[in-house]
This record gives structure tokens, C-alpha cells and sequence, in this order.
């Protein structure tokens, strides 16, 4: 369950009703007003009140998504200090994934200028003290939200702590890729997925900039039950998270029934209905 979807509650609702639900992990993408997690005394001070919520719980912390930005190289100062003050966040909480972007100026460079520049910032930041002890993984996602430019990235950064998640609401919406097609270029460099939901109606008054808005995982036109098959099929044993945007489109469903929803289909489509 991602924070993303619930911006309005505090730490200990998201642990309690996280668990009511059924789910197994949490992905901090902000809390509550605030985007970044490493400004907040829920992780730095009240540390330990936070450790014992998540355990009471019975929880993890799936993983910590950043807003770094590894292919932008006039903010590589302020990439690695996030990544800093992350670090004892993901030790504190045993937490083995952060989500990190490529982004980069497509205007200006090539890919493969920005994959350098991302390399770059990739050495600086694995080169923290404990950075090793956590895989960075890169989201399908803007400029190299296709599977084919996103490989290209992380093999020019060539890390075994460097892998990829892959958000398949990008790659089969913006990507026009089908679910197959991501898995053969991406292959076992994926370690972590995004899925949620959406179908073309540029009309809509909530339609995107691509004429697509976000509905209910189940009700829309992407390909996620193939999606599920396909990653059940070469033994995927990742995490596998429902991108509820509610943070970004208030319009979406609220999460005390987007995310019990999202558990039954999940289990319903496991059962095979």
C-alpha cells in the first residue's frame, strides 16, 4: 500500500488500516502534507515509536520512493543528500528498496548522455556509508519509461544494487508496450512492480495530458491480469503495489474503499475469477 493514496492520514492510521486490509507492506511516498519523509519526526526522532507501530502491526516497509532525480546532473549536490538522509530511514526500518527516477533533459542530451550522468550519480550515492546495504531501483518513468531506454540506463550504470520497478501504467499507457514485451527487454533487472488502472477518454474533465484518467484496478482498459500471469509465470517473487494517485488526483476514489477494493480483486484474479 502506497502513502500516496492516503495523504490526509497520520502514521499510525496507515500502519492500523494497512493491516485491517490485508496488505503486507507499506511504500512511504510522503506523509500526510509533506512529500519528504526525511523532514518528518515520525522518522527521525520518533524513530523508535515508528518501529514499534510498523511491528505491532505486522508489517514491512517495502520501500522508501524518493523524488531523486539520477539523470539530472545540475541537482546531483541535492540527489545524493536525499539519498543521505534516506539511509538511516531505510536501516532504521529494514527496508531493502528505494525508488529513485531518472528524469534528465531529453531537450538537450541523449539517453546516453543522461545514462552517463545518472552512472555518475549512482557512484556518488553507492558510495554512502550503508548505500550497498539497499537496492536502488528505477522507475519506468518519464524519459525512460520504455522498456528498451529504461535498459539502456541501467546497464550504463552497472551495479548489482541498481535494478528496475516497473510501473505498468507507464509502460503499456505512454509506453505502448504490452506487458510481455516489458518483461523480455526488463527481465530479472525487475524487483519491484507498480499496477493501477486506467482508460482513454480524452473528453473526460479528469482525462490526463494523454487523454487517460486512472480508474479502479479491474475496470479500465491496461493490461494487468496479464500483467499478474506473466510475472507468475517466470516465479516473480517481488512486491507488487497498487499506485492509488489520490495525492495527485483528488477526483480518485477515497482510500478507506480503494484500498479494501483493490484486496479483493487482487485475491479474486489470484483465485483465478
Amino acid at each position: 500500500m502506497t502513502t500516496l493514496g492516503c495523504p490526509k492520514w497520520d502514521i499510525e492510521t496507515v500502519f492500523t488500516r494497512a493491516s485491517d486490509y490485508g496488505f503486507d507492506g507499506v511504500d512511504f511516498r510522503g506523509l500526510q502534507e509533506n512529500l519528504d519523509i526525511t523532514r518528518q519526526p515520525e522518522f527521525t526522532s520518533e524513530m523508535d515509536q515508528t518501529r514499534r507501530l510498523l511491528d505491532e502491526a505486522g508489517l514491512s516497509v517495502s520501500a522508501l520512493s524518493s523524488s531523486i532525480e539520477i539523470c539530472n546532473s545540475d541537482s546531483s549536490e541535492e540527489n545524493v543528500s536525499r539519498a543521505r538522509r534516506l539511509l538511516p530511514i531505510a536501516h532504521g526500518l529494514d527496508v531493502e528498496y528505494i525508488r529513485v527516477f531518472g528524469k534528465g533533459d531529453s531537450d538537450t542530451q541523449s539517453d546516453s548522455e543522461m545514462a552517463r550522468t545518472g552512472r555518475t550519480t549512482m557512484e556518488q550515492i553507492l558510495s554512502l556509508e550503508g548505500a550497498t546495504d539497499v537496492q536502488w531501483i528505477v522507475e519506468t518513468h518519464d524519459n525512460w519509461t520504455q522498456s528498451e531506454d529504461c535498459r539502456v540506463l541501467v546497464d550504463r550504470v552497472d551495479s548489482p544494487n541498481v535494478s528496475v520497478l516497473w510501473d505498468v501504467g507507464h509502460t503499456a499507457r505512454t509506453g505502448s508496450e504490452s506487458p510481455a514485451e516489458t518483461l523480455e527487454t526488463l527481465g530479472s533487472s525487475i524487483e519491484y512492480v507498480h499496477i493501477k488502472d486506467a482508460v482513454y477518454e480524452p473528453d473526460h474533465e479528469y482525462a490526463m495530458d494523454d487523454g487517460w484518467r486512472y480508474v479502479a484496478p479491474g475496470t479500465g482498459e491496461l493490461p494487468l491480469a496479464e500483467t499478474i500471469q506473466l510475472l507468475r509465470r517466470v516465479c516473480f517473487d517481488g512486491w507488487v503495489l497498487f499506485e492509488h494517485e489520490k495525492r495527485w488526483h483528488p477526483e480518485l476514489q477515497d482510500p478507506e474503499h480503494a484500498y479494501p477494493a483493490f484486496v479483493d480483486w487482487f485475491k479474486n484474479l489470484s483465485r483465478g475469477r
